[in-house]
Formats: C-alpha cells, structure tokens, sequence
C-alpha cells in the first residue's frame, strides 16, 4: 500500500530488538495491539534453523488473526549480523480491515527492525506456505526463471534438439524430427508398458536420463487411484501410464491413460524441453510400435490433480443439454423472386 498507518513498535519491542540479534533468539512474534507493534511470543535456538523451523514457527499462527513472524537463519550477512526471515501471515478468514492493517504496517516493522537483516520474505495465507517445505518452495520460485514466451519456448527447444543432434550417438538409436527428439526406450521400460498391457501391473512412471538421452523405467507397479497422487515427483518431471478402472453410466471400464507431470519452473529449461519434446515420439513408440491403446493423454502440475472427479471429467466430458441450438437466421420478408439480370444484348 503507498500510506502508512503510523503504527510504531512500542517501548518493549524496540529493546527486545536491540536484544534478540545475539544469537540465541530463533523466533519471535509481532502482533499489532492497541495501535502498537507488540512483542507476543519469542523463543530460543534448539537445533539448526531447519530443524527448528516447524516445531517454532507453526504453534505461532493462528487461523484467523494476522501476525508478523521474524525468524533467524544460522548464516550472516556480509556485514556480520545474523539473517533473517520476515513471515507476513494473512489468512483468508481474518478480516478485511486487520489484512489492510497489517498489510500497511509492514514497512515500519522492517524499518525499525532493520531491513538490511532480513534475507527473506514471505507472504502467506495458508499454513502450507509457512510450513518448512512452504518455504522450500517459495525460496526454488524465487529462483526460476521468468517463464518462456511461446516465441522463447520455441528457440530453446530448437536449440536443445541441436545440441542433441548426434554427438557420439549413432543414427539408429535416436531420431530428430519435426514433432521431437525420439530417443531409445530401454528393455525393461518396454517390459514393463507391455505388463501394463496385459493387466499384470496397472501402473508404469517413466523417465528420461538426461546425461544418456535415454528414457528409462522409474516405477512398475499395482495401486489404487488413491495412491496415484503420491507417485508424482513435486521436483522432476516424468511420464506416467496408468489403467483407470471405473464406471461410466452403469458400465465398468478400464482405460488406460498417458500422464505428462511437470512441476512447473523447479525444473531446468533443458528438463523441460527435453521432455516436450520427447512426449510425442514416446507416445508414437508406445502406440504404434508397442502397440497400447492409450485412451486419453493428459498434462498436470502436481499429483493432487490426479482424482476421481479430475480422471472421469477427462475421459467422460460433460455435455451442456441446456445450450441452444444454433438457428439460421431467417431472410428478409417478401423478399420475392430472384431479380434477373440482363446482358447487354438484352438477354
């Protein structure tokens, strides 16, 4: 927000900044009371910063009560103080009016904290964002890349497909082509989509070497859907196969379904397009070469995508019966005949 509120930490606080910068303060809490940034909770280093994290920083937020959280890293900053994490929790059930408060109070608590120790800032209004792996997430967002223009996506994946074009490789066990990079599926890999194939397994997850530019087995087994999730990386991308049993009006049906996972921008450039452009020949090879049919292709972020709801809506879309047909507009009225038009010569 672009004015403050004039809320300023109070006498108590301002000692205990003076005070918690030794080392021996992990965390501390700051709420906003009676117009004044207050001191509410603190406690001390037990461990690492990591192993700290949890225990800490959870019991501190509350579901509907807004708070600043200041933690402490092990690591110094270049003038010798130690660094530090500003949490701004603001969840979703708090009030309009305490989110704005907070919101325009922040400013003053990093000025008078002083900015140059706080390494790191959060924003979070659920507590998966405060948790430990929340904030693992925040900090590999903060490190990806601005993502790709389509006209971007295009010339690194060219030049991807050029590096790969055959150093030290032979001909026959890779192909370039227009759609994407083929590259050689290894015996077990086909072993185990020719299982999949005949009912022996239910699920396959495949994935690329990229060092060898080789797609290799990951993952063979037998699960039910709610297990499907889990098996998703939230790091890497893969390939995944899995036969989906369930009922559509009154029919019990097995559908055998290609799932492309990429988690977004955790993964390198070089990850991400060699694995578009290997999604095409890889399916062309498992449906022409090995000979599966494969019912619905599909691409998510994160295996939480992967429900019931989400499968059945794939394969079986719903239909809008309440759409109006599309009707011919109408000609003019008495619009009559067909007018005739003369030639010259009065034919």
């Amino acid at each position: 927000m672009s004015h403050q509120t004039g809320i300023r930490a109070n006498e108590s606080l301002k000692k205990f900044f003076g005070k918690c910068r030794d080392g021996h303060v992990r965390v501390f809490k700051v709420s906003i009371e009676n117009e004044e940034l207050t001191l509410s909770a603190q406690s001390g280093a037990k461990g690492t910063w990591e192993q700290d994290y949890d225990k800490l920083v959870l019991p501190l937020i509350k579901d509907d009560q807004p708070c600043y959280i200041l933690y402490r890293f092990d690591s110094r900053s270049s003038t010798g103080g130690y660094e530090w994490a500003l949490i701004s929790w603001s969840p979703d059930d708090s009030s309009v009016r305490q989110k704005m408060l907070y919101a325009s109070t922040k400013a003053t608590l990093k000025q008078e904290f002083g900015g140059g120790q706080i390494k790191e800032e959060i924003h979070a209004t659920v507590k998966e964002e405060v948790s430990l792996s929340g904030f693992r997430k925040h900090k590999a967002n903060a490190r990806a890349p601005a993502p790709l223009t389509p006209a971007e996506e295009e010339l690194a994946r060219m030049r991807i497909e050029g590096t790969t074009a055959g150093v030290g490789v032979g001909v026959d066990s890779r192909q370039q082509t227009l759609s994407g990079v083929a590259f050689p599926i290894s015996a077990e890999a086909k072993d185990s989509i020719m299982e999949l194939a005949s009912g022996r397994c239910n699920y396959v997850q495949l994935k690329i070497d990229l060092e060898k530019e080789e797609i290799h087995l990951s993952d063979c087994d037998s699960i039910g859907l709610d297990r499907l999730p889990g098996k998703v990386p939230s790091n890497s991308a893969r390939y995944h196969l899995y036969t989906f049993k369930h009922t559509h009006e009154g029919d019990l049906l097995e559908a055998i379904v290609f799932i492309y996972s990429m988690p977004g921008y955790s993964c390198s450039i070089k990850e991400r397009m060699l694995y578009s452009s290997c999604k095409g020949p890889l399916l062309n090879s498992i449906e022409d070469d090995i000979g599966l049919e494969i019912v619905k292709k599909m691409e998510i972020d994160s295996g939480s995508e992967l429900t019931e709801d989400f499968l059945q809506e794939e394969l079986h879309p719903k239909k809008n019966l309440h759409r109006p047909k599309f009707a011919k507009p109408k000609g003019p009225p008495n619009r009559g005949a067909k007018r005739l038009t003369k030639g010259q010569d009065g034919h």
